[in-house]
């Protein structure tokens, strides 16, 4: 019996490794769904393009709602074998999260306020107390309790009348960005009938607590180019436009100075700014230009007391200035210099106290808090000791104190929330943040700042961190991350969440590549319009770098970006595939000629001074040497993970779509190329604290599966 019982072991075990043998067999024999083509020839400046998938810009149609759930079904097939994983994946990165946790609270108007969680919710609950911390808590708005039957929820713009009442906010249940502004009495938790659609879902309070500026959005392109006034308790039919911004590079905007004097009314593009003003007690309809637009001229304004204070480029100040004038002279010729430019100096932003400026400067690429008196007497700066870290001011929102709050993390240091002392120089901890799992010490991760040597010479820095025991002999995976565009600098910061990667023997690498602005505005104008390129061939040398010095390999690096640097990967791995073992784009931005020649689309006309104006033949030639979509001509793709949302409103999904169905058809490898679209998301991925680790999951289990790494 013991024999018989044996052998029928063994065969169920036989059988059971021939069945898992088969599933992952038959997963990567797995056939891709096929789409259609119906070419559709597009011309511009006498130049045809040849569009065989054009057909899927048609949103909610049929035939294309059904491609992208067969594509979804392929993905599901594809990555079977990883399904356990992402889960343990999704636990173990939620395990490391507080989840009962909570905002440090600051006090505005007496009150103090905060945002909580609460076990085993998605969405925080925001609360405040009158007075005293010590004070019974106000639930303002849970937003569990508001997302229920929502597969999508998003609240923002949450502001509160100056006498305390009534709380302004939007609402977005598609991920479509077009927020609905409702108000709610806060001694009675009644919400009022009015609702304002299609807005970008923050209100502005005059000082009257019955009125309220709001921005509305376009409903065909959503770029906000209207500001509205209304008055609680009557029709919104009846909101009077108190500005229209027709220039259609331009969005515009609404604001209260920190001093809570002036209504602000911004213009901006990407070259240019515009504001405007009113006095906030009256509930006005008439605004005051600051100073008139002119093409180049970059300017924000802040105000204190009988001066405004001009953080700009004015006179070819790149890296900018901080000027000042009184409210009777607003206008550019009154402007007094208050800080110079420097040209290795960027001067990012400013905020004011009674007795002193705190500026925010990066030099070299690292971050600097600078803190001067008016009366000359103090200036000096925080001292951070590394190379891989982010420090910023955050809410601070009294004039006539001493203290500043700021935030500071590193690659290997949890985030921080300070109170620090301008007058003692001491310090407060108001909150560390909580590694969960009593395995975490930030002294077994090695952190490292590198300087990769460009093709023109340039040289680009490089942030990275691994685990202590991860060796550096070219056999170490890598994952090598970017965006490169707008001038957004990608600081280097803490991840709870990337610890699945570093533990398992991943390094991770930050290339602050040109079209940032890591080392000052410079860097950001050499990688946009007809110098965008550059972007694309730092991120390759980074990689050859990394490679030469033998932080990894070809067999081992993976390239990851999204939106604009979902581009930098479609244009990288058009243009040096071979490099890669595994790449991620995420909502990638990749159909970038026929985008930008479509002015009906979101964000087209606001991003002309970003990539160029395709109606004009230089920037339509130069952009359709890169834009990834136009380049998928036959080449051996590495393992490739496209991912997007169905409505998304700054990447349409039919761009990523297009751009998979023909890398399969042109590939020349044997490399897979999936592809999925959350039905349910837009830009941002899922909503939810919570839910959106199960998208990185995803994406963790991508790239570990390719290093057969199974645990």
């Amino acid at each position: 019996m013991k024999k018989y019982t044996v052998l029928l072991i063994a065969f169920l075990i036989f059988t059971l490794s021939c069945n898992e043998h088969n599933s992952k067999a038959l997963t990567k024999n797995s056939i891709p769904p096929v789409a259609e083509k119906k070419p559709v020839n597009l011309e511009k400046h006498g130049d045809i393009r040849v569009d065989n998938y054009f057909w899927m810009n048609e949103r909610d149609h049929p035939e294309v709602i059904d491609y992208l759930e067969r594509e979804n079904d392929y993905y599901d097939k594809m990555t079977a074998h990883t399904k356990n994983f992402q889960k343990e994946l999704f636990t173990e990165m939620k395990g490391r999260i507080k989840e009962d946790d909570a905002s440090v609270p600051f006090k505005s108007n007496g009150y103090w306020y905060y945002n909580r969680y609460e076990l085993g919710k998605d969405y925080p609950v925001l609360c405040r107390k009158k007075d005293s911390l010590s004070s019974q808590e106000i639930v303002v708005f849970d937003n569990n309790v508001m997302a229920k039957g929502h597969p999508y929820f998003s609240q923002a713009g949450y502001t509160v009348s100056e006498d305390n009442k009534i709380a302004a906010f939007g609402i977005d249940t598609v991920s479509r960005r077009q927020y609905t502004i409702q108000f709610k009495n806060l001694e009675t938790g009644q919400v009022y009938p009015e609702k304002i659609e299609n807005t970008t879902g923050r209100a502005v309070w005059a000082n009257d607590n019955k009125t309220v500026y709001y921005s509305r959005k376009d409903a065909e392109t959503l770029r906000s180019n209207q500001i509205f006034k209304h008055v609680l308790g009557t029709d919104v039919k009846n909101d009077e436009l108190v500005f229209q911004e027709d220039d259609e590079t331009f969005y515009s905007y609404v604001y209260k100075t920190k001093s809570k004097k002036y209504i602000v009314i911004g213009s901006s593009s990407t070259l240019t700014s515009e504001f405007r003003c009113t006095l906030a007690d009256e509930g006005s309809s008439e605004f005051t230009v600051f100073q008139e637009r002119s093409r180049g001229l970059e300017y924000s304004i802040a105000h204190f007391e009988n001066t405004f204070y001009i953080l700009t480029n004015k006179d070819g100040a790149t890296n900018f200035k901080l000027m000042q004038t009184s409210e009777e002279s607003t206008q550019k010729e009154n402007w007094e210099e208050v800080i110079p430019h420097r040209d290795k100096v960027l001067l990012e932003d400013i905020d004011i106290f009674k007795d002193f400026l705190v500026v925010s400067e990066r030099e070299n690429g690292l971050n600097k808090i600078r803190i001067t008196s008016w009366d000359k007497q103090v200036d000096y700066y925080l001292p951070f000791d590394n190379e891989t870290y982010t420090a910023y001011p955050t809410t601070n929102v009294d004039f006539d104190t001493t203290t500043l709050r700021y935030a500071y993390n590193a690659l290997n240091t949890p985030s921080s929330v300070i109170d620090f002392d301008m007058v003692t120089k001491e310090k407060s901890v108001m909150k560390e943040q909580e590694v969960l799992g009593g395995t975490f010490d930030k002294n077994n991760y090695v952190m490292e700042r590198v300087w990769a040597t460009a093709r023109d010479g340039v040289k680009v820095p490089v942030s990275m961190v691994y685990h202590k025991d991860t060796k550096k002999d070219g056999n170490a995976p890598l994952l090598q991350y970017a965006y490169g565009s707008y001038g957004s600098t990608i600081d280097p910061s803490f991840s709870s969440i990337r610890l699945s990667l570093l533990d398992r023997g991943f390094i991770y690498a930050i290339a602050h590549i040109r079209g940032g602005e890591y080392l000052g505005r410079k860097w950001y104008e050499d990688g946009k319009l007809l110098k965008k390129k550059n972007t694309f061939t730092d991120f390759i040398d980074v990689s050859k770098h990394l490679i030469k010095e033998d932080y990894t390999s070809e067999e081992h690096l993976y390239a990851f970006g999204g939106s604009a640097g979902g581009l930098l990967m479609g244009a990288v791995v058009n243009m040096a595939p071979e490099l890669y073992k595994g790449v991620i784009a995420s909502v990638p931005f990749v159909d970038v000629v026929t985008t930008m020649l479509d002015d009906t689309i979101p964000l087209t006309t606001g991003e002309y001074d970003e990539w160029g104006n395709p109606n004009d033949k230089e920037y339509y030639e130069y952009m359709k040497s890169y834009s990834p979509y136009d380049n998928a001509f036959a080449k051996a793709y590495p393992t490739i993970f496209v991912n997007t949302g169905y409505h998304d409103s700054q990447v349409q999904y039919w761009e990523p779509a297009k751009w998979v169905a023909k890398m399969r058809e042109t590939n020349t490898g044997d490399n897979t190329i999936l592809f999925h679209c959350n039905m349910d998301a837009g830009h941002g991925g899922a909503s939810g604290r919570f839910e959106s680790l199960k998208e990185v999951a995803q994406e963790y289990a991508f790239l570990l599966d390719l290093e057969d790494i199974q645990e």
